[in-house]
């Protein structure tokens, strides 16, 4: 029961701070984590299959404005895309920003080293096509590395 009832508040915060995001630009690092938090009780309580599915699932509550969940396995393929889930599938261990930095790489180490962490990096925001900072927030759960990112200005 406490677990359905994480899910819920989880669920609850997601929502009420998604309609905040789409009312004043960018998402913040607060719904970010309710995603996060969300998708990683998701992920606990129905398992890989169904959580997995749902992520990649436009109308499953798992994107909201600019906001997605994805998730890699321990080797750097994803196995949830929310931004476009024809990538699950792909290895994207080398993917690099706009610098040049590893960053699949990173998250995967920061996520095993410490169960769960923060990686920056520079990304194209193909919603203005404009070059921005860019934050993504992780997660290990099992074999599965879970995140969200977010602009962060």
């Amino acid at each position: 029961m406490f677990s359905f009832s994480r899910l819920l508040l989880a669920g609850a915060c997601a929502i009420s701070l998604a309609s905040a995001a789409q009312a004043g630009g960018h998402a913040t690092s607060l719904q970010a984590q309710a995603l996060l938090d969300k998708a990683v009780s998701e992920l606990k309580v129905a398992g890989p299959d169904k959580a997995l599915a749902e992520f990649n699932n436009a109308k499953g509550g798992y994107k909201t404005a600019e906001l997605y969940v994805f998730v890699f396995d321990t080797h750097g393929t994803y196995e949830a895309y929310g931004a476009d889930p024809k990538l699950v599938g792909t290895n994207v261990l080398d993917l690099k920003d706009v610098e040049g930095k590893l960053i699949v790489r990173e998250m995967i180490a920061a996520a095993k080293a410490q169960g769960t962490g923060r990686v920056d990096y520079v990304w194209l925001n193909r919603a203005d096509n404009r070059v921005e900072h860019k934050r993504s927030l992780v997660r290990r759960v099992g074999d599965h590395i879970i995140g969200v990112g977010y602009y962060a200005g």
